[in-house]
């Protein structure tokens, strides 16, 4: 008969997940290893065990529930009845606010990701082509000729992708420019460039 769960299971667990991303930030995976996740936690490398056979599961599960988060964040913004408008900018800010704390997930995932082995890799690839698939979605919707050419549309995306995913590294908390600024900033961009994009490149692309 299996063993029940503590009631702090799952606490704990984000509480390791969360140590562990920083040290695979700061060391790299080579050089972090489960005992040095112990050790800064302050537990037993066997409680560490408890959780996960290995580093590499570890590194996966981090990935995977962070690539998780934002595509249930995408998913809920499409049933939100709002303007197109609103909901880009709402899932610009969600976006945000989910990166709020995972600067370390972030460098984790762009360092990482490759070494995990190719089961693996292809999971969390199909989260990320999920998310893009979600975010184009919230995108199409702000113009019909954009939704009908999809050699526009993903580029759009990925550039509204592009505006959000680097912005850790040059954003201070406590600037004037919040992230409500910020996200409100690029839900305009790309607003207000969907249509010009679809005027001045359909056509001419899709002759091309």
């Amino acid at each position: 008969m299996a063993r029940p769960r503590a009631a702090d299971h799952f606490e704990k667990r984000q509480a390791f997940m969360a140590q562990a991303a920083e040290l695979f930030a700061r060391h790299g995976y080579d050089r972090a290893s489960l005992a040095m996740l112990a050790q800064a936690c302050g537990v037993s490398k066997a409680l560490v065990y408890h959780y996960w056979r290995d580093k590499e599961e570890l590194l996966f599960d981090v990935l995977a529930q962070h690539l998780q988060h934002l595509v249930e964040l995408a998913r809920g913004v499409h049933m939100l009845t709002r303007s197109p408008r609103e909901r880009l900018e709402t899932f610009a800010f969600l976006l945000l606010d989910a990166y709020r704390d995972a600067d370390a997930v972030h460098r984790v995932q762009i360092a990482c990701l490759s070494l995990l082995s190719p089961e693996r890799q292809e999971a969390l690839k199909s989260l990320e082509r999920a998310l893009v698939e979600e975010a184009a979605g919230i995108v199409a919707d702000l113009h019909p000729d954009i939704a009908r050419q999809r050699h526009l549309l993903m580029p759009l995306t990925m550039s509204f992708f592009a505006m959000l995913n680097w912005h850790y590294l040059w954003h201070r908390e406590g600037a004037k420019l919040t992230r409500a600024d910020y996200a409100r900033m690029v839900a305009t961009l790309i607003a207000a460039g969907v249509p010009a994009v679809a005027d001045q490149f359909g056509e001419a692309m899709a002759s091309g």
